[in-house]
């Protein structure tokens, strides 16, 4: 990991993956608005913080729902100066309204008002906040729901598609950067990658770079990458016990120096054992720290 990765700042090259804004208009923001308050290295380079993030967030908001750039940069400095430390506590008000828009919008197959929902909530929060506090819970209890019968399998698709698709384009280069390397895979025959996805954009966060394979991953697939990569990471994720039965012994044998870990509903502490790995059984973000 760099010295600025590791202070917590940014480069503007970064700073524009994350954002999905050019580095010239994230210039002409800092120029025209004072949107960006960034610091210096002691080279002079210009360094950006996770609150500058914020704000560009929450102007790309303002700007899609129609303002002028100069009114949406005011806004976005004015909403960032209200919360602490850049975001507001979780469990506010604000949060939990964030959640319930979310959640109506998802369930009336709404892809408009979903993505519209998701844009607010990723303005005003940072990413580790978002996935913990909304989107991690509201797909478990879509989950529940969807096994007591009061949601339907249209409604569960639909929903983890949407979050999917968005949650991937969170992550669209986490694998540049200098910092250690993660692969991370579902077992073979499991389809469910949400919760894998969501634990490698809080690594991304930390600093690491992130491998992923996705759902379904042959076991071969796995330890030929395992071999070419020599991730310090491996963690690989199931919905169900049964699923990592076939795996056990490839999980006993990885070559290199990783650290192996299972996780997902269907990781227990009796088959990390059985195993020889490691087991992540907290949410992806707690998951996520505890590793880094």
């Amino acid at each position: 990991m760099s010295d600025v990765e590791a202070s917590g700042y940014l480069r503007i090259g970064e700073l524009s993956r994350r954002t999905g804004v050019a580095p010239e208009l994230l210039r002409a923001w800092e120029r025209r608005y004072g949107l960006l308050r960034p610091a210096r290295s002691s080279g002079g380079f210009r360094l950006y913080s996770d609150a500058d993030e914020r704000r560009i967030q929450l102007m790309r908001a303002h700007l899609r729902s129609g303002l002028a750039a100069a009114e949406a940069a005011r806004r976005a400095v004015d909403e960032a100066v209200t919360a602490v430390d850049g975001e507001v506590e979780a469990g506010s008000a604000e949060l939990e309204d964030a959640a319930r828009q979310l959640r109506g919008a998802l369930d009336a197959f709404d892809e408009t008002d979903s993505q519209a929902a998701l844009d607010r909530l990723f303005a005003a929060f940072t990413v580790e906040t978002a996935l913990k506090e909304v989107v991690v819970p509201y797909l478990a209890d879509l989950g529940e729901r969807w096994a007591s019968g009061d949601a339907s399998v249209a409604q569960e698709h639909f929903a983890s598609n949407v979050l999917r698709g968005r949650l991937l384009g969170l992550a669209r280069g986490w694998d540049s950067g200098e910092g250690p390397r993660a692969l991370l895979a579902c077992a073979p025959g499991e389809l469910h990658d949400l919760g894998l996805i969501a634990f490698g954009l809080a690594l991304r966060r930390r600093g690491w770079r992130i491998t992923f394979l996705g759902p379904d991953t042959p076991i071969d697939t796995l330890a030929d990458a395992a071999k070419r990569l020599d991730p310090a990471l491996i963690v690989v994720s199931a919905t169900a016990r049964r699923r990592f039965t076939p795996l056990i012994e490839t999980l006993r044998r990885i070559d290199g120096t990783a650290r192996v870990a299972i996780a997902g509903a269907g990781a227990t502490a009796s088959l990390a054992r059985e195993a020889q790995v490691e087991l992540l059984d907290a949410d992806p973000v707690t998951a996520a720290a505890s590793v880094a």
